[in-house]
Order: C-alpha cells, then structure tokens, then sequence
C-alpha cells in the first residue's frame, strides 16, 4: 500500500502493524500525489510478490482528481456524515471515479443522511460508476464489494 498525507505517518504505521508492506508519502504542502511519487514509493516495495497495489491519496477531493497515477480502478469514498451533496461540491473527483463507495452507511439515520438524495447526486455526476454502499462495522455490503474487487483483480491480470 502507499499512503499520501501532507503529514505524519500514523496511517502507514497503523498498516504496517497489521502486516501490510506500506509507504507513506508526506507531501508537506501539496494536496495531491503524482506520478513521479508514486513511482519513487513503488520501488520501495516488492512489486512482485504483490496482487494487489492500493494507493491512498491525499485526503482531500479537489486535487486528486487532475492526477493521473496509473491506477486501473480510482475509487473515490462518500461518508454518509459528509452530507448527501459532497458529489455535487466536488464534481471533477467523483466525475473522474470508476467507483463511489457510500462509507459508514450504519450511521445514516444518526445523521440524516438521505440515501436516496445521494445515490441521486452520485449518478448526476458519476453516471458511469459503480455505487457500493459500505459498513465496516455491521459488514453490510462488504461481500459485494470484495467480490467486485476480486473481479476487477481478475480482469487486469488478464490483461
């Protein structure tokens, strides 16, 4: 995994407890990754003994969405305690999107979270994404979505 934030490493060091060979990039000032630091960071991992590469962005989604890493598959996330309008706020990200995963659906009637006004919004501007809607917590949706990523693993390996 290679993991973008303007600081700390927490993240990577979070992951990395857990067994996962990672990178963390600290950009400092910069509100993006780009090419050239994610192909510093890959050279740090062994690529081949790898199925998977996740990279993380910086988070945010404004900048992101004009950077083009190589990745196969860009999946953008919607927390449900972001508000239903975050596609419309931040059109060229979630334009740019193969996925959109709706996160911490367990949490949407503490929130008010309108589901429908989401999906809604999500398919005005993501029209041709994929929608997941996720809880880590209850495990709601995570079949689906672990098996469409193992599919699309499938269909690049075939490549």
């Amino acid at each position: 995994m290679i993991v973008g934030d303007l600081a700390t490493n927490n993240d990577a060091e979070r992951l990395r407890a857990a067994g996962i060979p990672v990178v963390q990039i600290t950009t400092g000032s910069v509100c993006h990754l780009d090419a050239d630091m994610i192909a510093k960071a890959a050279a740090q991992l062994d690529l081949d003994k790898l199925n998977v590469l996740v990279i993380e962005n910086v988070g945010n989604l404004v900048c992101p969405a004009d950077y083009d890493l190589g990745e196969d598959l860009r999946v953008v996330l919607l927390s449900v305690t972001e508000g239903e309008d975050k596609p419309l706020k931040y059109p060229p990200m979630f334009h740019s999107a193969n996925v959109a995963v709706v996160t911490k659906s367990d949490l949407a009637a503490a929130t008010g979270f309108n589901r429908e006004q989401a999906l809604a919004n999500l398919k005005r501007v993501s029209h041709h994404a994929g929608i997941f809607e996720l809880s880590a917590r209850t495990g709601e949706g995570m079949m689906a979505w672990v098996e469409f990523l193992v599919k699309e693993r499938r269909r690049v390996s075939s490549r």
